[in-house]
């Protein structure tokens, strides 16, 4: 992604998020009261919104109250049927993912997927989008306008990681000059307190989750804290949360290579007739590529089309080619397009699979005012969580050149460390502890958690799921043979079968229980036809399959810093 400290920030885990498109929610959350309980109200069409208070700070639970905005798809079975399962928590990654619009855009399907027997649940963790948020700056246009000035990545530029680092101590000293006093509370311990209200809430002791990318860190968190209270849990595309808390961000990428090479090898194994980008073996198809990052440095291509203009430079190349790395069996296909096309002098694939309107700016907008601090939430969730990085720029410059000696992508990825160099000095609420800050995560849960990796996930290795695994009894990994970040990167009917019934049936997958997925990574037919929103006259299999079907369609390049900051509304501080 085009780094810096912040434009990096976006692409962390981004995720999971493959189908967060917020302008699909009408609902006016301003205008619904919050409460103690949860007081459904239907919005979105066949949804359920309802805005629940829950402490500010869990270490003084009668003071102040901050609000959590949580949507569900509900299941059509009643209450006291014994087919109806509960509310089943979700959370789409980031840190700074909205649970809102991933399951306003997925509920239904995940619905399908497991027999319409849970509700669907979403929520916007505390300091995101539509629940009481944090915002470093007094309007929208003053963060387009700064998230604009740092949209430069640090290989494209000789004093990047010192530009990167002068603009993370501006970003932090206007994060704690416009605290209005709920910063230092965004942070994920205090997030997985609020998944247990959220559970008590519905008149449940115990939670269901399924957690994807930064999710997993969560919910490795709330099965710290509350062992027993687990009565189902699914971590996929699993971070290294002892790296996570140590703010180190030093093994995400021990198998991004290792995807790469899989769009090498997939392009050749579709033939010249499948990969626009093909040549006579894995080893040219590469070469090709790095002959044309050599040609774009040298000569940025101009693109000017009816719905934007801009530049594909050396930095949006590189952008483009490590963020399908994330959705290989999506994507693939159209970054081979777009690369065979970059090389005859054409970049329009290129910069629309890159582009944001970078130049509007909505004042008016409700929706932009709910989610254009996303960008503020994540550094907030990454700095707080993590322990404090060193201030001095030396200390950043030693932190890139440790990374790149290890990994091509350094370059986009040493921005997220460096982003926390300037991060105000909050207390730490050592949730585990004062001595067990950066020992292994272990616990005997009430039920054993499901993990589930990638064998060529570019941000979240399996290594990562087999090691933190190892330290919950009865943990079992599953793993999925394909590239992409997250199971549902691809569509894996075994995979989304075992998560199916661990939800359902609570079985487990047998130990190195590898699935594959359907299809090829440049075979784009599988995409399903149109929605057939119930399917409730189909045979229970059918109705999996075009879920599962669906849900790894939904699948998208990960978007770029602004883009993630849906019209950059002009939004006031706080909520």
């Amino acid at each position: 992604m085009k780094t810096s400290s912040h434009g990096l920030l976006l692409l962390v885990f981004s995720i999971c998020i493959f189908g967060q498109t917020f302008g699909q929610d009408s609902f006016a959350w301003l205008d619904l009261p919050a409460s103690d309980n949860l007081e459904w109200v239907d919005c979105n069409s066949g949804f359920q919104c309802a805005n629940l208070k829950v402490p500010l700070n869990y270490s003084s639970p009668d003071n102040e109250t901050v609000v959590l905005a949580i949507i569900q798809y509900p299941s059509p079975l009643p209450v006291n049927s014994t087919d109806y399962k509960g509310p089943l928590l979700f959370n789409p990654g980031g840190p700074g993912g909205s649970g809102v619009d991933y399951v306003l855009e997925q509920g239904v399907h995940y619905s399908q997927m497991f027999q319409d027997q849970y509700d669907i649940v979403g929520f916007d963790p505390r300091g995101v989008a539509r629940s009481t948020r944090v915002s470093f700056y007094e309007t929208g246009a003053e963060r387009a306008l700064w998230g604009y000035e740092i949209l430069v990545e640090l290989l494209g530029r000789p004093d990047g990681i010192e530009n990167a680092w002068a603009q993370a101590a501006i970003t932090g000293q206007l994060a704690d000059e416009r605290n209005t006093g709920i910063l230092e509370h965004i942070n994920t311990d205090q997030t997985a307190r609020d998944m247990l209200k959220i559970t008590e809430a519905y008149g449940r002791q115990k939670l269901q989750y399924w957690g994807f990318s930064y999710g997993t860190v969560l919910g490795v968190t709330f099965a710290s804290l509350f062992p027993d209270k687990i009565e189902r849990m699914v971590l996929d595309g699993v971070v290294d949360t002892e790296n996570y808390y140590a703010t180190l961000w030093s093994d995400n990428l021990l198998d991004s290579n290792k995807t790469l090479q899989t769009f090498f090898d997939g392009c050749f194994q579709a033939g010249p007739d499948g990969c626009p980008f093909y040549a006579s073996s894995p080893d040219a198809i590469k070469q090709n590529l790095d002959n044309l990052y050599n040609t774009i440095r040298a000569r940025p291509l101009p693109v000017r089309l009816s719905t934007g203009y801009g530049v594909v430079d050396y930095a949006r190349l590189r952008y483009a080619v490590f963020s399908s790395l994330y959705i290989p069996q999506s994507i693939y296909l159209t970054l081979a397009q777009g690369l065979s096309d970059l090389a005859q002098g054409n970049g329009e694939v290129i910069f629309n699979m890159t582009n944001h309107p970078q130049f509007e700016c909505s004042c008016d907008d409700p929706s932009a005012l709910l989610t254009s601090s996303v960008q503020d939430s994540m550094i907030a969730i990454i700095c707080n969580d993590g322990l404090p990085v060193p201030r001095d720029v030396e200390s950043a410059e030693e932190y890139y050149a440790d990374l790149s000696a290890q990994f091509e992508w350094a370059s986009i990825w040493t921005g997220v460390r460096i982003g926390c160099s300037g991060w105000p000095d909050y207390p730490k609420t050592n949730f585990r502890g004062e001595n067990a800050s950066a020992g292994p995560f272990t616990a005997n849960t009430s039920y054993p958690i499901l993990f589930v990796g990638n064998t060529a996930d570019p941000v979240a290795p399996l290594a990562a799921a087999k090691k933190i695994a190892s330290g919950f009894d009865g943990a079992v990994v599953l793993t999925q043979d394909s590239p992409g970040h997250c199971s549902i990167a691809a569509n894996s009917p075994c995979t989304q079968g075992y998560i199916r019934d661990y939800f359902v049936n609570g079985t487990l997958p047998d130990l190195d229980t590898i699935c594959p997925i359907v299809g090829t990574l440049f075979d784009n037919t599988t995409t399903p036809g149109p929605l057939r929103r119930g399917l409730y006259g189909a045979h229970p299999e059918e109705r999996f399959l075009e879920a599962v079907r669906r849900i790894s369609h939904s699948a998208r390049i990960p978007t770029t810093p602004l883009s993630l900051v849906p019209n950059t509304g002009c939004a006031s501080l706080g909520r």
